[in-house]
């Protein structure tokens, strides 16, 4: 997309009366072969994935048989997938998963960080605790990594760094799914510790595409999992785990660092990816939830548990606009959106209102090419 196409799609954050800052946002939303249905800023944007990739980073499990090898539960698979909270029940999960791939909290190459749910993280400053790798975000994900070295008889040290086998072969699920070349990715180190991938914002999106509409039994296995426990993928409070649970069966979404965040709507089979410019974490779900209501209002077929496309339930209503409050407490402004996404195919009716997307004139596709190895 050259910029006389781009769209401005931003939030705004106000004081008062006026906009005091502006976070514009690049969205790219696919269908699974790749076609670019709808946009904003720029969706060819090469960033980092973050933690949007776990659902890929975990397909391995599943798709060589350490899943079922370890006899690994829907709780288990939902955590690898998962940047939790370190609620209790979260750290049970891991703390299990681990007994059940015969490793120890010692294995794990995460370090600890003050939790991603407020209330955890204010008992853990009040009560003093020395938190542990079992605490960070990314214990799920780390325990799959190592039950998939142990599956294949892999050493286990050095599981999280570029070139090692576990790593080789996450590459490869993250490119057949992204439909990405491997000369379009690029490979850095994560927060966790563990290898990250930049590729651009619409292969992303197309790899969640991939994802609910695939029925591969690894694909299926892991959405389940996602959607079926979604208090496991993120925590109280937080947008993926109220979004899953709002609408059960409908969704999928997984945020990541620097302001980026990926989600699926299973109905359409649409996924989506955005990514806010300047990195700022509170924009990201009000950016993600305006740009989830315009596509159900698109999709005239509605989706599992949301009434009519036009509304969404009222549990995730405080989304749209998150209020910014002092240290008092007292209403200083709102995270607001601002402007529209551009659509590249003609309104999609859904499977009641006539015209079906074939009907429509074909989009600019992205074709998958043949996952390999890499070095």
């Amino acid at each position: 997309m050259t910029p006389s196409h781009q769209t401005s799609f931003r939030i705004e954050s106000t004081r008062g009366d006026l906009v005091e800052s502006v976070h514009p946002v690049s969205v790219a939303v696919t269908d699974a072969d790749g076609r670019l249905l709808a946009a904003a800023g720029d969706p060819g944007r090469l960033t980092y994935w973050r933690s949007a990739a776990k659902p890929f980073q975990a397909m391995p499990l599943v798709e060589d048989g350490a899943a079922d090898a370890f006899g690994l539960t829907p709780e288990e698979l939902a955590l690898a997938c998962a940047s939790h909270s370190s609620e209790r029940r979260h750290l049970d999960v891991a703390a299990g998963f681990l007994a059940k791939i015969g490793c120890t909290e010692d294995q794990l190459a995460c370090g600890p960080h003050p939790p991603l749910g407020p209330a955890v993280a204010e008992m853990v400053l009040k009560s003093g605790l020395t938190l542990t790798p079992l605490w960070s975000n990314c214990s799920g994900k780390h325990a799959g990594m190592l039950a998939l070295a142990r599956h294949h008889g892999w050493e286990t040290q050095g599981y999280e760094r570029a070139g090692h086998p576990v790593q080789r072969r996450i590459l490869e699920a993250v490119l057949r799914w992204s439909g990405a070349a491997p000369e379009d990715v690029a490979l850095a180190v994560d927060g966790c510790t563990v290898v990250c991938f930049a590729l651009p914002l619409r292969a992303m999106a197309t790899a969640y595409a991939r994802f609910v509409a695939s029925e591969e039994p690894a694909a299926v296995r892991l959405r389940a999992a996602m959607m079926g426990h979604p208090d496991l993928v993120a925590g109280t409070g937080r947008f993926c785990t109220e979004l899953m649970a709002a609408w059960p069966g409908g969704v999928v979404a997984k945020v990541g660092a620097e302001g980026v965040y990926s989600a699926a709507l299973v109905a359409p089979g649409w996924g989506i990816t955005l990514k806010v410019a300047d990195g700022d974490m509170r924009v990201a779900p009000v950016a993600l939830f305006a740009v989830l209501r315009e596509l159900a209002a698109r999709w005239r077929g509605g989706m599992p548990g949301a009434g009519t496309p036009l509304e969404a339930p009222a549990l995730l209503e405080r989304w749209a606009e998150v209020p910014i409050r002092n240290t008092r407490g007292e209403l200083t402004g709102r995270l607001r959106p601002a402007g529209t996404l551009e659509w590249h195919m003609p309104e999609w009716r859904g499977p009641q209102g006539g015209a079906q997307a074939q009907d429509a004139p074909r989009a600019e596709t992205m074709h998958a090419r043949p996952s390999r190895e890499v070095d």
